[in-house]
């Protein structure tokens, strides 16, 4: 049985999309929110076999994308 605590369901996070553009085929979408006080990024890479979380968390904006940009390039390098 899966648990969900009481705390997620009365305050849910509703991603906050502050960039998305394309990058080698792939869509990526920054989300913007706060971790206790604390302004932190998520990036986001959607492509035609689903979605993933590329990076959890980084500090900057600039942070955020470069890896983003990073974990796609690794996927595609390791196809070829």
């Amino acid at each position: 049985m899966l648990f969900i605590p009481k705390s997620m369901i009365e305050d849910p996070h509703y991603p906050n999309i502050v960039l998305s553009f394309s990058y080698r085929g792939y869509q990526i979408e920054l989300d913007r929110g706060d971790w206790q006080g604390q302004e932190i990024y998520t990036a986001w890479v959607n492509h035609d076999q689903g979605c993933a979380v590329a990076v959890p968390w980084a500090l900057t904006r600039k942070i955020a994308l470069r890896q983003a940009k990073n974990w796609i390039d690794r996927r595609l390098d390791s196809v070829s």
